[in-house]
């Protein structure tokens, strides 16, 4: 095969456990426990799928091109609300709509990045934000994590070089599942600002993050948007995965730079998409926070049924948003685990050698479970299941 941008990353990690499913059955007393994808199952709550059928049928604009950027609605009301989220000021032209955070993180790489720049990564990182530096030709600076899968500025400041564009910081974290400090994601804006690079923070899960107040304070600092990009996702908050609609949040001269990548890739966010984030914020709050809610008491059931895992060699490295990520007992590397589990156990989850790279070892003992579609009940039969096993 020829050499290519694609063929210089791996297959999607997601479609490629999924084929582990294929020509497997599942009994009726065992069925399957999927675990390996952090995006809900759920369709979005009936009166937002009312008010979706009602802007398709009698709203021409519902199918047509839209401003590159974004409609001026939703970005100016994701403003309003990213200020109140964050305790701070922040103007609609700092934000601009993409079509779902994934295509945000390739706009922002694609206008900050030339071929070989670099981009500091921490491990275990998030595989589509690997996949996008990959097929970009940007190199991937692995910054790695400590036993509580934080990274740590000192060591991030060794790794800066000339080539060095941007720090790329998850949080709550995918896979990790840790809710980053304050203080330290602080630390790696003050790094950041003072280096001229980027900071970029996708916080896709930041709905779902367990504190209360404003999960950092880059918003309220002066010049923010010099350094900081911001991303979001309205996909897992109100339950819109198939429609595709994310944010990013940053300077207005740079947006203009991103709206050279989006109209090229997409012309524009979807018209039908982007009305249910702006009638989703407008309406669904107290709905939302039902949904964080349950997602804590998940993540609390974890917590409570932790010790029987504990018992059985399994430690918990990190917890929080959608995900769980263990350090598991087995000899065996965690991909071959991963599958064995599918027919073994009936149970479906990622390894972490998805989310390290290949000459990382500990990429062999960990695996990250995605919970958030069980509920008690099901987690507590997740837990039985590997409580159980034995290779």
């Amino acid at each position: 095969m020829t050499h290519s941008r694609t063929t210089a990353t791996f297959a999607p990690p997601v479609m490629e456990a999924r084929r582990w499913l294929e020509g497997v059955t599942f009994p009726a007393d065992r069925p399957l426990i999927n675990v390996s994808q952090a995006a809900p199952v759920d369709p979005p709550p009936l009166a937002l799928r009312e008010e979706i059928a009602r802007f398709a049928v009698t709203e021409d604009s519902a199918h047509l091109y839209g401003p590159v950027l974004g409609n001026p609605n939703l970005r100016s009301e994701l403003a309003r609300q990213i200020g109140l989220h964050y305790d701070a000021q922040v103007a609609s032209e700092q934000v601009a709509i993409t079509s779902g955070c994934n295509q945000a993180f390739a706009a922002a790489i694609t206008a900050i990045t030339d071929q070989d720049d670099e981009v500091i990564v921490p491990t275990p990182w998030y595989f589509n934000h690997k996949m996008w530096l990959d097929m970009a030709g940007v190199r991937s600076v692995d910054l790695q994590t400590d036993d509580t899968l934080l990274p740590d500025p000192a060591m991030a400041r060794s790794l800066i070089t000339d080539k060095t564009r941007a720090i790329v910081l998850v949080s709550p974290n995918n896979p990790g599942g840790v809710e980053y400090p304050a203080p330290l994601v602080r630390a790696f804006f003050d790094l950041a600002q003072e280096h001229g690079i980027r900071l970029i923070v996708d916080e896709t899960y930041r709905d779902f993050d367990s504190r209360s107040g404003p999960p950092h304070d880059l918003f309220s600092q002066s010049d923010w948007d010099q350094t900081l990009i911001h991303l979001y996702s309205f996909s897992k908050a109100y339950r819109l995965t198939g429609h595709r609609v994310g944010a990013i949040a940053t300077n207005p001269a740079f947006l203009s730079e991103i709206e050279k990548f989006l109209d090229t890739v997409a012309i524009c966010p979807g018209q039908i998409g982007q009305h249910s984030a702006l009638w989703g914020m407008q309406n669904l709050s107290q709905w939302l926070a039902g949904e964080r809610d349950e997602i804590l008491d998940r993540r609390a059931a974890i917590t409570e049924l932790l010790p029987r895992l504990n018992d059985k060699g399994w430690r918990l490295l990190g917890l929080g948003a959608y995900f769980a990520y263990f350090e598991h007992p087995f000899d065996i590397p965690s991909d071959e685990l991963a599958r064995r589990l599918v027919t073994e156990a009936g149970i479906l989850l990622l390894p972490g050698t998805m989310f390290l790279p290949q000459d990382d070892p500990a990429g062999k003992q960990q695996v990250r479970i995605a919970f958030a579609n069980l509920d008690r009940a099901g987690i507590q039969q997740l837990f039985d299941r590997l409580a159980a096993l034995s290779f």
